[in-house]
């Protein structure tokens, strides 16, 4: 890490492993061997891919010494961008990730919605990491979300990202760590979003700065900006009186040189987008964050977590709409998987419907979010949770049930 050598968690002996590329109709097999010390396993996040073994079944645990064969069938209209892979291990995801095991999957394809003009230029990762150090290793045990942490970028400490005054890149901006949030600014440059989770946005949207909470990505176009340098920042950022607040830090050096280009004109309209915003409703479902005065213990409508308990079953092809209720002084994440949700609104606003699909979303502390879902293709046992993965170690997570025929769901 910088000059130091650590002992951590590593997919393939890399704090950084390859990222991994797939196209729409793909057939992707991925052996996983266990040679740490403890139960382990895969989820590829965000993926529109079977819940069940030998795809992406969290429920499995790998023990040391074996080795276990992943085989995902991509569907062709899989929606491309950015997505990621960690460790999913029971009640072991936040050190296991804290401690290195996470990596970038790219689905290709965002190329398509882009103007001919800009379907060549240069695409960089981006993926924010960070790791708490104790002695000689990355710290995997008794983690505090608001401690001191080196936030790295590709796993360096402020590394050099170049760009030529006006030119246009795609970033793609992902937040494979464990825990913590990024408000990212880079002064005097708009983020242009074209994907949010892995899926393309129907209007493209700009921002000054972007929250990415833990799990969360953005595929964003960037233009160079005068000749200098400047620096990519994540923004202080205070999660509420009972979370975290983070400070500004500085994560990478951003160097506009090189002979200037005229910028391009970006696209405004990019992709199709489904609307469920008057689609039948199958079923309504309350789900309450709370946890305990200490922050040692989180709950789900009043439960912790039991991966033999089924907390909501939905029927497939269903729409199901969806209530994430914050009942705590902090935000909390909200992550689905095997299905994206489209967003309808926060805090009672409407989300705007040029971007409203996701599958991690920030609920406000004492605020509410309203999804819709409609559980397409895949049936089987998958689940839902908060994505600060201390937060769902310790209980704030629930088992979702996707099965055949519409007139198997019902309200929990």
């Amino acid at each position: 890490m910088g000059d130091r050598e650590l002992y951590a968690l590593t997919y393939n002996g890399l704090y950084m492993p390859p990222t991994l590329r797939i196209r729409p109709g793909d057939r992707v097999e991925l052996a996983m061997t266990n040679q740490v010390s403890e139960n382990t396993n895969v989820h590829v996040h965000g993926l529109h891919v079977s819940p069940k073994s030998p795809s992406d079944d969290i429920f499995i645990a790998i023990k040391p010494g074996e080795t276990y064969h992943y085989s995902y069938r991509i569907p062709r209209n899989v929606t491309p961008g950015t997505y990621w892979y960690h460790s999913h291990a029971d009640m072991r995801s936040a050190p296991q990730v804290a401690g290195g095991e996470s990596g970038v999957i790219v689905v290709d394809g965002l190329e398509q919605y882009l103007p001919r003009s800009l379907r060549h230029i240069r695409e960089r990762v981006i993926a924010l990491k960070d790791d708490q150090v104790e002695g000689d290793s990355i710290k995997t045990e008794n983690l505090s979300i608001g401690a001191s942490t080196n936030r790295t970028v590709n796993g360096q400490q402020n590394p050099v990202i170049s760009i030529r005054p006006g030119e246009t890149q795609l970033w793609r901006l992902a937040n494979i760590g464990a825990n913590i949030y990024y408000k990212l600014n880079l002064p005097g440059v708009k983020f242009h979003v074209i994907a949010q989770d892995g899926y393309p946005v129907k209007r493209v949207h700009s921002a000054d700065s972007l929250v990415i909470p833990a799990g969360a990505r953005f595929d964003v176009l960037v233009q160079g900006g005068a000749p200098g340098s400047t620096q990519l920042q994540t923004l202080a950022y205070d999660t509420g009186p009972a979370g975290n607040q983070f400070p500004q830090v500085n994560l990478a050096t951003v160097v506009s040189g090189g002979t200037p280009v005229r910028p391009a004109r970006l696209p405004e309209r990019f992709a199709p987008n489904e609307d469920l915003s008057h689609a039948d409703i199958a079923a309504r479902h309350d789900i309450v964050y709370t946890e305990n005065a200490a922050g040692t213990e989180f709950y789900i409508n009043g439960k912790q977590f039991d991966p033999n308990r089924v907390d909501i079953t939905s029927g497939l092809n269903t729409v199901e709409e969806w209530n994430i209720v914050n009942n705590t002084g902090e935000e909390h994440s909200f992550h689905l998987h095997t299905n994206h949700f489209q967003l309808m609104s926060v805090n009672g606003t409407p989300a705007e419907p040029g971007h409203s699909w996701y599958e991690t979303i920030n609920v406000p502390a004492r605020g509410s979010a309203v999804l819709r879902i409609r559980f397409a293709d895949l049936t089987g046992r998958t689940v839902f949770h908060c994505h600060l993965l201390n937060h769902e170690d310790k209980g704030m997570m629930g088992v979702l049930d996707i099965v055949p025929g519409a007139s198997k769901a019902r309200k929990h």
